[in-house]
């Protein structure tokens, strides 16, 4: 279908492909807009599932089935971008698609995605491809002697990832996997990671949210800080790297960028995510617009909503069995408690997030941090 300068008015329906969490609350957004929700998934009871008016349960490649959704939605967008190629296409030969399935492509491929981010004058981590035996060595006399594995497609909080040491550990890694094609990447020395969450409108118009600093728990996001730690500089060199991706790419809705700050403060891109991110959850309880509100607002043409961040913010993960502390956590009146409906909690799941929130300020002193930082743990 040709892109439509359309605005898809209240009221009618968004088609998310996708039923997690993040669909959740693209959904629960969009229902305060007056909008309803059709989401196409492949299980009854997944989270978004539970708050929508429509739901169309079938596998990704099930063309019947994405054409019977087609015609359920004035516009599909996605709640996660490893929806295959083949069913993004069809969907947009059908109905009005935003982002463009072209986004996915690039981001669901860690080659085309490093590629494009080069070819348009972006700085990642050193990196070689991978896509036969004879690459590897080569690889690493480019990238010296320890590397990261990670396959092309389909990896995400750690998974189909290893840290390396010598050609033999690649190339075992590397078969260990099934031979799929891959990337190794140089290991960065970084002073912290950052994600810019951006969004960009059919006028082309951009709104950027402050920027916020990410730590890990085994390779999965455990607490994300806003503001981050970073100086005014780094910031604002963040959002123009942030606004430059948004505009090459033509995006219509909502990216994330992953960067991190090397300590001779360069800034790395390490990966993009054309939908909301777990990153900026926090946006729902500090900010005017949360990131789910704006990527409806791009979606449907509507003018964009102020970003601005009201308080500071810290929002932690519930990961697998945390979520069972939820009686403890929603007795103190300062947490701001989701839960995503899920059920079973095997170790990583995320289950749902907490967000406390903190006096305004344009940064934080280490002192309030520290105080924070001990809160949200002793209560989460």
């Amino acid at each position: 279908m040709v892109e439509q300068d359309l605005t898809i008015e209240p009221g009618s329906t968004i088609g998310i492909m996708g039923g997690g969490q993040l669909g959740r609350m693209i959904a629960l957004a969009a229902s305060n807009l007056g909008y309803r929700i059709a989401v196409f998934c492949e299980s009854e009871d997944d989270p978004a599932t539970q708050v929508c008016q429509k739901a169309v349960i079938a596998p990704f490649n099930d063309f019947l089935a994405l054409k019977k959704f087609t015609s359920m939605a004035d516009v599909i967008t996605f709640e996660f971008e490893n929806v295959p190629a083949e069913a993004a296409n069809f969907l947009e030969a059908h109905s009005l698609v935003r982002p463009k399935p072209k986004v996915l492509a690039i981001a669901q491929d860690r080659i085309l995605e490093k590629t494009f981010l080069n070819e348009i004058g972006i700085e990642t981590a050193p990196w070689a491809q991978i896509n036969q035996a004879d690459h590897i060595s080569r690889a690493m006399l480019s990238l010296g002697h320890d590397a990261i594995f990670k396959t092309a497609r389909f990896g995400y909080d750690g998974k189909g990832q290893a840290t390396i040491r010598g050609d033999q550990a690649l190339l075992d890694t590397w078969i260990a996997a099934g031979k799929p094609p891959s990337i190794a990447e140089g290991i960065v020395d970084f002073a912290c990671e950052i994600s810019v969450i951006i969004a960009r409108g059919l006028d082309g118009k951009t709104q950027c949210y402050d920027i916020a600093e990410n730590q890990h728990r085994n390779h999965i996001l455990d607490t994300t800080i806003a503001p981050g730690r970073v100086d005014f500089e780094i910031s604002e060199q963040a959002k123009i790297i942030a606004e430059k991706i948004a505009n090459s790419l033509s995006l219509v809705g909502l990216i994330a960028i992953e960067m991190f700050v090397t300590k001779d403060r360069r800034i790395l891109v390490n990966e993009i995510a054309p939908r909301p991110h777990n990153s900026g959850h926090w946006t729902i309880d500090a900010c005017v617009t949360s990131q789910f509100e704006q990527l409806v607002r791009a979606i449907c043409g509507l003018p964009l909503g102020s970003p601005q961040r009201h308080s500071n913010a810290l929002m932690r993960n519930l990961l697998g069995k945390d979520v069972e502390r939820w009686p403890q956590i929603i007795a103190d009146g300062e947490n701001k408690l989701h839960l995503y409906g899920k059920r079973g909690a095997p170790p990583g799941r995320k289950m749902g997030h907490v967000t406390r929130l903190f006096p305004l300020s344009p940064s934080w002193d280490s002192v309030t941090l520290d105080t924070a930082m001990t809160s949200i743990r002793e209560n989460s």
